[in-house]
């Protein structure tokens, strides 16, 4: 039997071969029986080799997906944005472009949508990785029964790789232990090859970075960033297919971290936007939209959608608060077209290795919307999801004390933008990332090219069509048919429909049936004749915390817009009170829509945020025992040392001269930290960078054999942590830290013993980094109280 993960050079050779099968309902396809005899001796034998089936066109193209991250569809020059893109430039004039493309409005939904064809909540991704719950659609547990593009991909002979972020594994599944069936290169899933991380964001200085099932280092080189580190590891995987199968088809899908916060660029790059923002985000959003409508790609008649009451104007902004909220800016620029930049080697590579005429590519300028995340701007952007609330003046403060406004963008910072920033970024549209009943989260640009099968046309395709529309498409563009049946099991029908129709003709009419839209309540539903009826949540994405009320929320409640996107590009007029029939008429086609698709129940992504946070993914244990060796555990499976009262006890062999660090969990971005340095013993709590609480051993320490306690007591979350912190019994020091976590420090960094792994959490050793210990730690025990 024929499978996706050891398949033999002859595979490439079946493909060329006269029988075609194109219509196959059961994957992988069966072996076919042996013409040859067997008998007693070779002379009594006949041997007839296999006349094996070739199962694709002899002109099956190559299929790279590109995708950036947290970029609005208003930011790329090329349909009038201020940031540079020249690759998806470049491709546009090569291709065809869309502008009434939609994701998903947040990253795994969009990304589960993406590479199966399917709604996202049918594959469980009604949330994101990190905050799923026990709901059918909101597991973050991808099903048999929505094979991946991949998957059936490589059934049918492709060799297929994955590059970038990855955000669709269950996050408490993510150590090195295992299990990987839900990991990109697992059984379940079925690429062939994945280098990437699998979180939802990482430091781009240095990330957690998995090869295939094996958590590697990071490069130690000079200079080193993750999307050129993607990039480079990509093209040399190109060449490797080149040289060793020529004629096998392969899929690529490239999908970098950049621009998700945090915001980590080279100083250089964000240099080139130097000034290029100091008329603030109002004057940017209007001069983006004059330009939008100057190339066509905005309609003459679009309006311009108003700032919402409860986002701060530009003018609104102190002058001595200016130059940082411009630098943010700057540095986000800078690392989105740097990221596209990155993408143009893919596309100068496949040009060198002369398969750029029959490579199809496609690239979804964003996963969702420009991100509110960053909030009122920030240089530790989990500030926002763990509900800590800052000022601006702490961030400066913060920042002047690391080198000032030249830190941001470094390793020494996870600076995200202010929302306002994002708002511009999704001109003309209402709404940002996380806001799926408008636009602004969910429309995208797409373009796509594929020169041998697709003339350059510059007229813009404006059908309706959404991310889950992807993979029927690359199926219908190679000539075959989604299977029925996948490893053994019955496969659920594709939501999607291919996109193939529009490719030769930019008028036809759109095919999109209804298509629904669903994040955290923020909702949403198109109907195929032209109208939309939209519902805001109850969060809105800019403003810090819950709000008050939250936990006796009633979708019920809530108060539903329509727009007839046939006549108002932009969501701009609100025509719910002129057409209450029509209105009525989309609401009951949403809830038709929420319950075939597993929406059910409405909010069900707020589950482990308002009503029922330790359903979240975490480590169920309550006790856990490390040993010196145990390092790079992901925070999502670590114990949770800053967040609950605990008490971890280090049997450690001290000398005069020992260094280095016993335990720490998170970053410099935040977390906690215990080592030992010039005969003391120091905890630090890093609360985000806003924070640092640092206690240092009172005289000096024993030799020996010595037992270590660190006591925490955080009576509720977000709440002070009082520490104490013992040497055989014997108090040493004891403080508090006024404030603590209650999420997470990190989405992509780790716990460990004995050293410091990716992103030191104290300044104190950070040029020292990893900081190993330099004797032995016989045990780590660390137990709830």
């Amino acid at each position: 039997m024929l499978n996706s993960f050891s398949m033999p050079m002859i595979v490439w050779a079946l493909l060329f071969l006269p029988a075609l099968v194109t219509a196959q309902e059961s994957l992988p396809f069966p072996d076919p029986p042996s013409p040859s005899k067997a008998g007693p001796t070779i002379a009594e034998s006949t041997y007839k080799p296999v006349e094996p089936m070739r199962h694709l066109p002899a002109d099956a193209p190559n299929v790279v997906i590109i995708m950036l991250d947290d970029v609005g569809p208003a930011l790329p020059s090329t349909f009038g944005g201020p940031i540079t893109t020249p690759t998806l430039s470049r491709l546009a004039e090569s291709g065809i472009t869309y502008n009434h493309f939609h994701n998903a409005a947040m990253c795994s939904p969009t990304r589960a949508a993406v590479l199966t064809g399917r709604n996202h909540h049918r594959v469980g991704f009604g949330q994101i990785a990190e905050l799923a719950n026990d709901w059918d659609g909101y597991t973050g547990h991808w099903p048999a029964t929505t094979a991946s593009v991949a998957k059936v991909l490589g059934y049918y002979g492709y060799n297929t790789a994955a590059f970038g972020k990855w955000h669709n594994t269950p996050a408490e599944q993510t150590t090195k232990q295992g299990p990987y069936d839900r990991w990109p290169a697992g059984r379940l899933v079925g690429f062939d090859y994945f280098y990437g991380f699998l979180a939802g964001e990482s430091s781009q200085w240095e990330p957690a970075v998995v090869r295939n099932t094996t958590r590697v280092p990071t490069p130690d080189k000079e200079n080193y960033h993750f999307t050129e580190d993607i990039t480079e590891d990509a093209i040399k995987w190109l060449r490797r297919q080149h040289a060793i199968a020529p004629d096998q088809p392969f899929f690529m899908y490239w999908a970098p971290g950049a621009s998700h916060g945090p915001h980590h660029i080279f100083k250089d790059w964000a240099d080139k936007y130097r000034g290029k923002f100091d008329q603030g985000w109002d004057a940017l959003r209007e001069e983006i939209f004059a330009r939008q409508q100057k190339l066509g790609w905005v309609p003459a008649d679009a309006k311009l959608t108003e700032r919402p009451a409860t986002l701060a104007a530009w003018d609104d902004i102190p002058e001595d608060e200016r130059a940082f909220q411009l630098r943010l800016m700057e540095v986000f620029a800078g690392y989105t077209e740097h990221a596209d930049t990155h993408a143009g080697r893919l596309i100068n590579e496949l040009e060198q290795l002369g398969l750029r005429d029959n490579t199809l590519v496609i690239y979804v300028w964003g996963d969702n919307g420009s991100s509110a995340e960053g909030q009122n701007g920030t240089i530790s952007e989990l500030l926002a999801q763990n509900g800590i609330p800052t000022k601006i003046k702490d961030h400066i403060r913060a920042l002047e004390q690391l080198g000032g406004l030249d830190v941001l963008g470094s390793n020494k910072v996870d600076n995200m933008y202010h929302a306002g920033w994002a708002w511009a970024g999704s001109t003309p549209f209402q709404g940002l990332k996380l806001t799926a009943g408008h636009f602004g989260g969910t429309r995208t640009p797409l373009v796509i090219s594929w020169p041998k099968s697709i003339k350059p046309d510059k007229t813009v395709r404006t059908q309706f069509h959404h991310v889950n529309d992807i993979v029927p498409t690359i199926y219908e563009a190679i000539g075959i048919q989604p299977p029925k049946e996948v490893d053994g099991v019955t496969q659920q029908p594709m939501d999607g429909i291919s996109m193939k129709y529009t490719f030769s003709d930019a008028k036809a009419p759109g095919r999109k049936k209804a298509q629904y839209f669903e994040i955290m309540a923020d909702r949403g539903v198109y109907s195929p004749d032209g109208w939309f009826a939209a519902a805001w949540g109850p969060r809105t994405p800019w403003l810090p915390g819950l709000p008050a009320g939250i936990k006796n929320w009633n979708p019920d409640n809530d108060r539903w817009e329509l727009y007839n996107l046939n006549e108002d590009f932009s969501q701009s007029a609100d025509l719910a009170a002129e057409h209450p029939e029509k209105l009525d008429e989309l609401k009951k086609l949403f809830r038709a829509e929420a319950k075939s698709n597993l929406v059910f129940p409405i909010g069900g992504g707020l589950w482990s945020i308002v009503w029922s946070p330790q359903s979240a993914p975490h480590n169920p244990a309550t006790e856990f025992s490390y040993t010196q060796d145990v390092v790079g555990v992901p925070e999502f499976a670590a114990p949770k040392v800053g967040a609950r009262s605990n008490l971890v006890t280090v049997d450690v062999e001290l000398k005069p001269d020992s260094s280095g660090v016993l335990y720490a969990l998170g970053a410099f971005s935040g977390g906690v930290a215990v080592w030992v340095d010039q005969g003391k013993l120091y905890y630090e709590y890093n609360l985000f960078e806003i924070e640092r609480t640092r206690l240092e051993s009172k005289g000096e320490l024993p030799t020996g054999d010595v037992k270590v306690e660190v006591e925490t007591q955080i009576a509720t979350p977000r709440g002070a942590a009082k520490v104490t912190i013992r040497i055989d019994g014997k108090e040493v020091v004891k403080g508090t830290a006024p404030r603590t976590a209650v999420l997470a420090f990190t989405a992509n960094d780790a716990f460990d013993v004995g050293m410091d792994s990716y992103s030191p959490v104290s300044e104190a050793y950070f040029d020292r980094k990893p900081f190993r210990f330099n004797g032995t730690i016989n045990k780590v025990h660390i137990e709830y109280q």
